[in-house]
């Protein structure tokens, strides 16, 4: 072949393979552009499509009655996908929503920064108002990129129990992220039974894709839903409390600061959980309004409305103490009906601190039935000084142990969030305070009587009164009966019998004798009962931050009891004198439906014990 027909040989070489070059460029682009680019896909699916999360219903909850606690009630949230936000009438938009330009901008700058995409729906204004619903869903078609969201709100028929059913707010940002269920703007169970039961609660979102027109107005459904999924509603929750008594309750400590816990000993249900001051949980729900009143709520300072006082708050619990070391001193055989102790108007080896008030002698039973404060110092010496043991340290930690058998310083295991253990004082704590071998029983006999450094929450106090009703053993205190239409058992532990260290139910006769005749002939005598045998225990707790905070705890009726309740209020003084009255009312609404005292109901409904309290911590 001549030179020239190589050279042109060569050249149509270059052109097929230029031309082959560009026709594998041009396929690999538009494979590109069709199967691994989806911006034009969603750009397209986008403008003719939306998909829309179907919220469930959240359960409802009943109480034991089954009487209507919790409901929901419809609520919308207005939606905005950035990327879809062209022509859009802001000014008419911000007039419907009373917000000005830099707070639309503001907004739509942060639903731009979705962590997924600018093309995914984020909330513009949460929980519409019935007002604002209608007059945006009339300007809809000028409002490109927003659309109306269905979603519900908590509602309560009864403005009680806040604290035990708690309140559903929106899921943080660590919550979102971690847990697929959830996206930023859901809302989640933040408190009580709403957060304890979030996963029965919150039911199984759907899914809904609907057709939209130029107008961004949905025209219908996407292949006539067949992608489309069903929400499913939370299950419901029957609970334990009964509301009639929860009501009277809060009634009964309006204007004062403290707590009330009643238990069905036989069960572990509990009948009622009232912390105070409370709030109405209906404040707790809507947008704007709902920022507003939390705000309002966390700053008061000095009453605590959030504060669950019936679960967080530790008091030290004062006399009613002493039947928890009854009954340990029983057990060690160290204390027996008939046994005495000195009292001069106080612990005399101390110079009278503790100090006592006045009354006759007594035995065992009179002992817890006038409260004597130096009958329990010598009942606690006698049980940590046995000569059993090697050490004083080590009788000291086997009472230790005695006492959290009965709930002190540990958490119950309840199905309500948050609740504290209280504290019995450790060797350790005692060690760093003293020295280690700087103290003694006679150091720390305090103790024997419910004070210095221990303390119990209002829920270990009802439960101790509820093992005692029940002479030796406890059901996990709990305040949900049963799950869904078919009312299945929370947790099978809420039906397991726990005993405490002290078994044998002679030591319980001993100590409920005594609980009689507080209320028959001791501390408690102006709060009996005529028709319903009452058994309790008066406790008047010191407070280094004010006065004394006043306690009794009780069960009723003595055989076969149906009750076990404990009260605190702060600052009150006297057990006698405040607690008493309100437990026994309780008892009486509770066995009978109503009251038969109403000059007692009177005086305690009409009190106010905030004035010039202190701020207890």
């Amino acid at each position: 072949m001549s030179q020239q027909g190589s050279y042109y040989a060569g050249r149509k070489w270059h052109f097929v393979i230029v031309f082959l070059l560009a026709g594998l460029i041009l396929i690999l682009r538009l494979f590109y552009l069709q199967v691994l680019d989806d911006r034009y896909r969603y750009m397209a699916y986008n403008n003719a499509l939306r998909k829309i999360t179907e919220y469930p219903l959240r359960g409802y909850i009943y109480d034991r009655n089954n009487k209507l606690l919790v409901y929901n009630e419809p609520s919308f949230d207005l939606m905005v996908i950035p990327i879809e936000v062209k022509n859009c009438d802001t000014l008419a938009l911000c007039n419907i929503l009373q917000i000005d330009k830099q707070e639309f901008l503001r907004r739509i700058k942060k639903a731009s920064q979705h962590p997924n995409s600018p093309r995914k729906e984020s909330i513009f204004e949460k929980q519409l108002t019935p007002e604002l619903y209608v007059a945006l869903q009339e300007r809809m078609h000028r409002f490109n990129g927003f659309f109306v969201q269905k979603r519900s709100v908590r509602k309560y028929p009864r403005p009680i129990a806040a604290h035990l059913l708690g309140y559903v707010g929106e899921v943080s940002k660590q919550k979102a992220a971690s847990d697929p269920y959830y996206r930023e703007g859901d809302y989640i169970g933040v408190s009580g039974i709403e957060k304890s039961y979030e996963e029965v609660l919150r039911g199984v979102k759907g899914v809904q894709i609907a057709i939209t027109d130029v107008h961004n107005r949905m025209v219908g459904r996407y292949m006539n839903g067949l992608y489309d999924t069903l929400a499913i509603p939370g299950k419901p929750l029957y609970c334990t409390i009964d509301a009639d008594l929860q009501e009277y309750g809060e009634k009964l400590m309006k204007n004062k600061r403290g707590a009330i816990v009643a238990i069905e000993p036989s069960t572990g249900e509990i009948l009622c959980l009232v912390s105070s001051p409370t709030y109405d949980p209906n404040l707790l729900v809507g947008g704007r309004t709902r920022a507003k009143n939390f705000a309002m709520l966390y700053a008061d300072s000095i009453n605590r409305p959030l504060f669950n006082r019936a679960l967080q708050a530790m008091y030290p619990p004062g006399s009613v103490f002493k039947l928890i070391d009854a009954l340990i001193g029983q057990h060690e055989k160290v204390l027996f009906r008939h046994t005495t102790y000195p009292c001069a108007m106080g612990y005399p080896p101390m110079g009278g601190k503790p100090k006592c008030h006045r009354h006759p002698k007594v035995d065992l039973p009179g002992s817890i039935a006038h409260s004597c404060n130096s009958y329990y110092s010598y009942v606690f010496r006698s049980i940590v000084d046995q000569k059993k043991f090697k050490t004083f340290k080590e009788g000291y930690n086997y009472w230790r142990n005695m006492v959290m058998s009965f709930g002190p310083g540990r958490s119950l295991g309840t199905d309500l969030p948050y609740d504290k253990p209280g504290n019995v004082p450790s060797e350790k704590y005692y060690d760093r305070v003293f020295g280690k071998n700087g103290w003694r029983s006679n150091t720390i006999v305090s103790l024997g009587i419910g004070q210095a450094e221990l303390t119990l929450v209002p829920l270990q106090m009802a439960n101790v009164v509820a093992i005692i009703a029940n002479k030796g053993y406890y059901y996990i205190p709990h305040c949900i009966r049963g799950i869904g239409n078919e009312k299945q058992i929370p947790d099978s532990a809420f039906l397991k019998k726990n005993y405490v260290a002290v078994t044998d139910t002679q030591y319980y006769n001993l100590v409920i004798e005594g609980m009689q005749k507080c209320l028959e002939s001791g501390t408690a005598y102006t709060s009996r009962l005529k028709d319903i045998t009452v058994c309790g225990k008066t406790g008047t707790a010191q407070n280094p931050h004010g006065k004394d905070h006043a306690v009794f705890m009780a069960f009723a009726p003595k055989e076969n009891p149906k009750i076990a309740i404990a009260c605190l209020v702060e600052n009150a003084g006297f057990g006698g004198v405040w607690s008493a009255p309100i437990v026994t009312l309780m008892i009486e609404k509770y066995l009978k439906g109503k009251t038969d005292r109403p000059e007692v109901e009177k005086r305690i409904l009409e009190a106010n014990l905030l004035d010039n309290q202190k701020i207890t911590p």
